[in-house]
């Protein structure tokens, strides 16, 4: 029988190793097959394994560098207003890093990332599900940013930045691109290269000065201010269960 048919009746429901690890909240499933590739997972004193399975009702006790790790938590979800300054990388050495603002032991995390110099909307979770989903290339989810440049846009900037370029890295996928100003427009992409905006704006001749996430989806920042965070409102949680429960583009 299938290991992914249903269970029978008295048999324990038991979900691989990377998937108790996510319900847990401590990150992705694609984050967690990574630190059991890492060796940094134990299950009750040994080095856990891909293939394991795991029954979150049990006392098995699993523990990520040593830290016990518990079954399947409440989820959050909150956005945040990032300033410039605020590295995305969790690292408890960092005195920048994003994770000397959230609560202690709370096992959130930003779903995708900001540059440290650019500004504006994160969504903290710890939903490891939603995390794989919004950062999967298949599903195509939008992100819109504000975005200032040091020189006057031309008409060159905008229809190549829109048709999408290579900068180095392959072709970007097209876009969406609306000039605000003389030299500043605003970008909605669905895709995440690293730093993508600035790259391809340097590949064009121009700097960006200044780079504001507006919008994740339908959640939008609107006038939460920096180093703020607010709760989901009931509307924004449903657009983000939609998301959550989509399906890849075609």
């Amino acid at each position: 029988m299938s290991s992914d048919n249903p269970p029978l009746a008295n048999q324990p429901v038991t979900v691989r190793l990377a998937h108790f690890i996510a319900l847990a909240g401590v990150c992705s499933r694609r984050q967690a097959a990574r630190l059991i590739e890492q060796q940094r997972i134990t299950v009750n004193g040994a080095l856990g394994t891909h293939q394991q399975r795991i029954d979150p009702n049990s006392s098995v006790q699993v523990r990520l560098d040593g830290e016990l790790l518990c079954g399947q938590v409440s989820p959050i979800y909150w956005l945040y207003h990032k300033p410039v300054g605020i590295d995305c990388r969790l690292l408890q050495h960092d005195p920048t890093s994003l994770c000397h603002q959230l609560p202690p032991s709370s096992h959130c995390y930003p779903i995708g990332r900001l540059d440290k110099d650019s500004r504006g909307l994160l969504l903290i979770s710890n939903d490891g599900t939603l995390t794989q989903r919004l950062l999967h290339p298949d599903f195509e989810h939008h992100k819109c940013y504000q975005v200032t440049v040091d020189k006057p846009l031309t008409r060159h900037f905008l229809e190549s930045m829109t048709a999408g370029l290579d900068y180095g890295e392959g072709l970007t996928r097209p876009c969406q691109l609306q000039q605000l100003s003389e030299n500043q427009f605003e970008i909605c992409l669905t895709e995440g290269k690293k730093r993508q905006i600035r790259r391809m704006s340097r590949h064009l001749g121009m700097r960006v000065t200044d780079l504001l996430r507006t919008h994740i989806g339908e959640l939008a920042l609107g006038n939460l201010a920096e180093h703020c965070f607010r709760a989901l409102t009931r509307e924004e949680y449903q657009q983000l269960m939609a998301l959550k429960h989509s399906q890849p583009a075609t």
